[in-house]
């Protein structure tokens, strides 16, 4: 595959195009082996890097094809390490821009595909839109004709779909990072003409920030999952010798077939206590209302999505 990809990449330097039939030979040779290397990663994005127009069928293949060796092309699968993450931004930001929306695309979908990314990657996926919204320009954009300083509805799409995805700091949960962004891009397109979609985002994802929470162990580092991985596969007699031990115990019946339901569950260790986390997520700590009262400070007055804001706490107050 490697030598056909750097033969298609030569070929769309001289003339800008993927024919179909040079796509549908890449899906063949690219699914084949049913690996994607670094190499042939590289090589997709040189191809994307010079094509004059990128149709859907380009965009689905790259989006999937970048996606694959990112998160399923070393073990753990559905995991993005720190090195990977480095290497993606390394090959979308040679030029300092995200140019084209193939490749927002794939930033966005391995954030929403991944058990877990690197904050690096996620922050970075949030401060291209940024810079769209302040800009006017980039893939959201379509070149640039539309004004700066506003918010459109597929800038709102990938706002929420990488605030709220499963591989950022918790499935649904929102970071200071993410809610400060939020409060940026507020206060830079307050007077303009935002999508609709935009008023609703703002306000759940600032009351996500300050009344959600996340499990302990709601998300594992790539190097956590890699041990789990490993032990999986080299302690395969863990659950006999559990099993083993269990039959050779005094306790009743009744105790070790529910000893046994337990450890098959997972839940015979330390648990989290759901409804305490929740509660306690549920508050507003002295930190965060510091922080909200600087943030509504900041401009002197109290406008319309900060009394919206203001509104659902009180909500969640009296639920």
């Amino acid at each position: 595959m490697t030598t056909h990809f750097t033969e298609l990449a030569q070929r769309a330097a001289v003339d800008g195009v993927v024919t179909p039939e040079e796509l549908l030979s890449l899906r063949r040779q690219g699914w084949g082996d049913g690996i994607i290397t670094r190499e042939e990663a590289e090589a997709i994005f040189a191809i994307n890097n010079v094509l004059t127009e990128r149709g859907d069928e380009w965009c689905n293949f790259m989006v999937e094809a970048i996606g694959e060796y990112v998160l399923n092309g070393t073990k753990p699968r559905l995991q993005c390490s720190r090195d990977e993450a480095e290497w993606l931004i390394a090959q979308v930001d040679h030029d300092g821009v995200v140019e084209s929306f193939a490749e927002l695309e794939c930033l966005v979908r391995i954030v929403e595909r991944a058990e877990n990314v690197p904050e690096v990657l996620k922050n970075y996926v949030l401060e291209q839109v940024e810079r769209e919204v302040m800009t006017g320009t980039g893939p959201t954009r379509c070149g640039g004709e539309l004004a700066a300083t506003h918010i459109t509805s597929a800038e709102c799409r990938i706002l929420r779909r990488v605030i709220f995805a499963s591989g950022g700091y918790g499935p649904a949960a929102v970071t200071r990072f993410d809610a400060e962004l939020l409060f940026r891009i507020k206060d830079a397109t307050l007077e303009d003409e935002n999508a609709g979609e935009w008023g609703d985002l703002f306000v759940d994802g600032v009351s996500n920030f300050l009344r959600g929470f996340v499990l302990d162990n709601a998300q594992l580092s790539h190097e956590r999952k890699a041990e789990l991985v490993k032990f999986v596969e080299t302690e395969s007699k863990g659950h006999t010798a559990f099993l083993a031990a269990m039959l050779q115990s005094k306790a009743k019946i009744g105790e070790r077939v529910q000893w046994a339901i337990e450890h098959m569950n997972g839940t015979d260790g330390p648990q989290n206590d759901y409804f305490a986390d929740a509660a306690a997520g549920h508050e507003v700590t002295d930190f965060e209302q510091d922080w909200l009262d600087g943030q509504l400070a900041q401009d002197g007055q109290i406008d319309e999505l900060e009394k919206r804001v203001i509104r659902r706490l009180a909500e969640l107050d009296d639920a």
